[in-house]
């Protein structure tokens, strides 16, 4: 064995442990991780992973240059070739998410969510540089005058923060959306609007990364609508419940947001990339922040759009197309059952007891009276339960903090109902409260969920996937040498 042999053999086999760990003997509950089915998988490390497609709407002169000489697919013009495949994979993934989220544009070619809001902001910068009647204008450093959204320490998420992905397009200060009295994490309406009207921000951004309650998007729209002169773009970061919104949960865009982004691997269980997605069709006044969105996604950020995790999200989307209904529901559920289960085994749960503790997929928990955040943290990973720590609303730095945020969809997908989580729940205490060793019989309890729901089944899978694996690495395998039909071949 050659030393390249030994030191690979070395890696494989701590690759291997993790993966039984995190797989089979842990409760993952980080909310903004999921884990995509075998076949999304399969789909990610196939041969498109290794490949560029750069492409751009073509202008009419290009159109008429270019037409019949292979490069024009549809009105995009491709600058690869070979491309042919992921022509046809992009359009029908901008089909099935359009589909998903009642959109009729979907930008599929951001890598992650911070890319897929720093798209927008460029391209609101590039829209409203026009100055365009009815829209508010950008200050003399063009860039836009102020921007509303969640507070960090509130629970907004890093990238709508002036010194996440805003940093070089908004001047001032941003204005934050303020917090009703008695739940922290619920907006006020009535003094948001009171804000809105005083500081009429072109940019209005929802969404967080510490996310329990549904946003008010209707009431924003209800007082855009009636206000004659302020036009602003209602932005919605979806990145922790893109796999919830619907009628489970909310419905962004049916509400009145302009444009939705947000990551496609929390509760949306694809691979790790972003989305922008809106209802801005030909006609619209928003028509042209549309068009930027595209010209600022390619070649504004990216060059690779990384062809094997859209190929994967294309496979997720279809899946979560055929289960939407039935998972979304059980992932509510189980959120609410958890948050109760927790209170009733005595560990403090935020949220609000009377607003049912949360509508998403999060829980979370103050642990303060027991022991830092990050010491919690830490003894439950012990344990073998995988959560993150994180700073609640009062306290004073991010270094100390006071609550534990916790999700279930991965859980969820790997069988768990309302009950198991409060058994999950009663383990939870003795580790937090007790500071009891309990890891072996999570563990244990662990192998009762094992079989990944809300995908393709197994057996389905296998027929599939041998051919697959085959086409990637030909002759025998441990899948065994594949002797079905044909698939994908001319």
């Amino acid at each position: 064995m050659n030393q390249l042999e030994k030191n690979l053999q070395e890696l494989g086999q701590k690759i291997v442990e993790n993966n039984h760990w995190r797989q089979r003997r842990c409760f993952n509950l980080i909310p903004s991780e999921n884990t995509p089915s075998l076949l999304v998988k399969l789909c990610e490390i196939s041969d498109p992973s290794g490949r560029y497609a750069e492409h751009k709407t073509a202008l009419k002169k290009e159109r008429q240059a270019l037409d019949g000489s292979g490069a024009l697919k549809g009105n995009q013009v491709y600058y690869y070739q070979g491309t042919e495949f992921i022509f046809e994979v992009e359009e029908k993934l901008k089909e099935e998410f359009g589909k998903y989220i009642s959109a009729s544009e979907v930008e599929a070619r951001t890598i992650s969510g911070q890319m897929a809001n720093e798209v927008v902001f460029k391209a609101m910068v590039k829209f409203l540089s026009a100055g365009k009647e009815g829209f508010p204008k950008l200050t003399d450093t063009g860039r836009m005058a102020t921007v509303m959204n969640n507070n960090l320490n509130f629970g907004g998420h890093l990238s709508a923060q002036p010194f996440g992905a805003l940093f070089n397009f908004v001047e001032g200060a941003v204005v934050n959306f303020p917090l009703t009295e008695n739940n922290l994490y619920k907006t006020d309406v009535d003094k948001m609007l009171e804000l809105v009207d005083q500081n009429r921000p072109p940019l209005i951004v929802f969404g967080k990364s510490m996310f329990l309650h549904q946003e008010p998007v209707a009431q924003m729209r209800e007082f855009i609508d009636k206000t004659a002169d302020y036009n602003p773009v209602v932005m919605y970061d979806a990145a922790h419940v893109m796999g919830i919104l619907g009628p489970h949960f909310q419905d962004p865009l049916d509400e009145g947001a302009d444009v939705v982004t947000g990551s496609t691997h929390k509760t949306f269980f694809g691979p790790q990339r972003g989305i922008v997605a809106a209802n801005m069709p030909k006609g619209s006044d928003k028509r042209k922040l549309w068009t930027e969105i595209n010209g600022r996604t390619f070649p504004g950020s990216t060059s690779n759009h990384h062809l094997g995790t859209m190929l994967a999200l294309l496979a997720a989307t279809m899946e979560m197309n055929f289960f939407k209904d039935e998972y979304q529901k059980q992932v509510v559920s189980n959120a609410k059952a958890f948050a109760k289960a927790c209170a009733k085994h005595g560990i403090p749960v935020e949220g609000g007891e009377e607003d049912g503790y949360t509508d998403t997929h999060q829980v979370l928990i103050r642990v303060s009276q027991f022991a830092d955040g990050k010491e919690i943290a830490t003894r439950l990973e012990e344990n073998n339960v995988v959560t993150n720590y994180q700073a609640l609303p009062d306290d004073a730095t991010f270094y100390h903090p006071s609550g534990i945020r916790m999700g279930v969809p991965e859980m969820t997908r790997f069988g768990m109902k309302e009950a198991d989580f409060d058994n999950l729940a009663r383990l939870l205490a003795d580790i937090i409260i007790h500071n009891k060793n309990v890891g072996d019989e999570v563990a244990e309890y662990r192998k009762q969920f094992s079989k990944m729901q809300y995908c393709l089944g197994t057996e389905e899978t296998m027929r599939i996937a041998p051919a697959i694996f085959e086409s990637i690495f030909p002759g025998p395998t441990a899948w065994g040498t594949y002797e079905g039909p044909s698939i994908g071949t001319k």
